[in-house]
């Protein structure tokens, strides 16, 4: 990746429904020359994809947990991380150092939604036991950084 690739990814993460003729307007490059660049982007894997960043409340999930997953000693790490993958509560799955294995970012309706995810959590194969914190108020999530310098 070069300066405008950087350049152009920084200005997608800003906002992705920019169009190319705006993107090579401000990278200085033809609008094709940005839509072979933003396609060589996607199919390397750089970007993912393009969502809609939607209120969670609006629809309907306006509770968000912080789950804790003490693995099992003898688990099968796999086939847990595949059991909590079809769970659509579950946002996000980061694999931590420290006690705590994973990290799930889950949202739901209500706390007796949450209560139910817990105990569901808590019979799943490999899981000896979760600690959940129950966020009162989102102040900001998914702040993109600004896009650095390609590393040498």
């Amino acid at each position: 990746m070069d300066a405008i690739d950087l350049s152009l990814v920084d200005l997608l993460r800003s906002n992705a429904r920019l169009s190319y003729a705006e993107l090579a307007r401000q990278v200085g490059l033809s609008a094709p020359a940005v839509h072979e660049r933003v396609g060589k982007l996607e199919s390397s894997g750089v970007v993912r994809g393009y969502r809609a960043d939607v209120a969670p409340e609006a629809i309907g999930l306006g509770v968000t947990a912080l789950i804790g997953i003490v693995e099992d000693s003898g688990a099968d790490s796999d086939d847990m991380l595949e059991s909590l993958r079809v769970l659509p509560e579950i946002e996000s799955c980061y694999f931590m150092a420290g006690v705590e294995s994973f990290l799930l970012k889950a949202r739901v309706g209500t706390i007796a939604e949450l209560e139910q995810l817990i105990v569901r959590l808590n019979r799943t194969p490999g899981v000896a036991s979760t600690r959940t914190a129950i966020a009162l108020s989102t102040k900001w999530e998914n702040r993109p950084q600004p896009v650095g310098p390609p590393a040498a």
